[in-house]
């Protein structure tokens, strides 16, 4: 399919504004302060207006003025994952009023329980709906397939290449955010692997075959496709009632996501091949960004890249503790134990990885993206991968 054009974008950017002001109204903590943190309107007095004093006793001098706390709006990733629970909102809600001294507040809400759709998370930052947010990048490719080049399904078996890969992209996904979406780019984060969860044995890829897997993302329908799977696009949240009911029989999700939501308990057969990873930005609107002090704009981005690094140590240790969860191995330390058989990576199933990168998953991506992301692919991930794109 075609790359949507920047007309078509400039057209639901408009739509969405026109929702914002629903989107504010039904979730008032997401969105009533999200102008105020632009730094414009009456909304930006409101959220730092100092608390009114009385008149001092005449005789008495007046006591110096206090300045209220600022409350930084947040949306995060995806509620009940250990990303969330454990790094986004403890960092939130008590490092940053920790190291602040109380001068900075936040509040965060997970965006998939703040009527947000991941889909449209870049857009609303753009707008300054939403301030800060956390936007996952397989929801936002399938209007914006450039951003997530650096997490194909297949280019990176683990985290060592994820990390190599995204170094090398991160400047023009910088680029890209600010220039499309006026975004400052502050963090990128991502979860464990994405491996695949079935509920009937299977030994490699070549098993899957025929099956109804649930993806999350374009790109790993049209790797599940190639494999001669029938890929069925499902949200996170959806995945246990699609297993459950049937309608799927095998699941690509994060190690200890799935053993968190208790795929471990409803299927049998885990892969051990991560298929991707689950990349998310985390990025201000430029507005909203401008409008902080300096020195406050400083601490935050110490802060940040210190959470970054947290949430990817911690994405290498779930990858491996939710095999070891999902086994019921002794080593289970952060998930619950079950009775899984890991399935591990053959040199057939790895060789078979890599054909389907040169001859599925990057023709097909190069299809929706169109010319420049031919270039871009070709200038930043194609001479360190050894696989170079083709305008189809």
């Amino acid at each position: 399919m075609p790359p949507p054009s920047r007309s078509g974008r400039i057209a639901r950017w408009v739509r969405l504004a026109a929702a914002a002001m629903a989107v504010a109204c039904a979730a008032p903590r997401i969105g009533g302060g999200f102008a105020a943190a632009g730094g414009g309107g009456d909304g930006a007095a409101a959220e730092r207006q100092a608390p009114s004093q009385a008149d001092p006793p005449p005789g008495r001098p007046a006591p110096a003025a206090v300045a209220a706390p600022l409350r930084l709006r947040v949306v995060g990733g995806l509620a009940d994952v250990s990303q969330y629970v454990r790094y986004e909102e403890p960092f939130w809600r008590h490092r940053i009023p920790e190291v602040t001294g109380g001068r900075v507040l936040p509040e965060i809400a997970p965006f998939d329980r703040s009527g947000i759709r991941g889909p449209e998370m870049l857009q609303l930052v753009r707008l300054g709906v939403v301030p800060f947010g956390t936007a996952l990048l397989a929801l936002t490719s399938s209007e914006e397939p450039e951003f997530n080049a650096a997490d194909l399904p297949g280019i990176n078996p683990d985290i060592a290449a994820l990390r190599r890969t995204v170094a090398l992209y991160r400047p023009h996904l910088a680029a890209l955010l600010a220039e499309r979406y006026g975004i400052e780019l502050l963090a990128v984060y991502t979860y464990p692997a994405q491996v695949v969860f079935c509920r009937r044995p299977f030994g490699g890829l070549a098993d899957l075959a025929g099956r109804r897997i649930r993806t999350s993302s374009v790109a790993q329908s049209e790797l599940v496709a190639a494999i001669g799977g029938i890929p069925i696009v499902t949200s996170f949240a959806e995945t246990m009632a699609a297993i459950r009911s049937g309608v799927v029989e095998c699941a690509i999700t994060g190690t200890l996501s799935g053993n968190a939501i208790g795929l471990h308990e409803v299927t049998t057969h885990v892969h051990a091949m991560a298929i991707n990873w689950g990349l998310s930005v985390f990025g201000a609107n430029r507005a909203a960004w401008a409008a902080l002090p300096r020195d406050l704009q400083e601490l935050l981005r110490r802060e940040i890249a210190d959470l970054e690094r947290a949430i990817w140590d911690a994405a290498d240790r779930e990858t491996d503790d939710g095999l070891a969860c999902n086994a019921g191995r002794p080593d289970c330390r952060a998930g619950r134990p079950g009775r899984m058989t890991i399935v591990p990576v053959t040199p057939a199933d790895d060789a078979r990885r890599q054909r389907l990168v040169t001859e599925a998953v990057l023709p097909r991506w190069v299809q929706r993206c169109g010319l420049d992301c031919v270039a871009a692919w070709n200038a930043r991930l194609g001479p360190a991968l050894g696989i170079l794109a083709r305008p189809e």
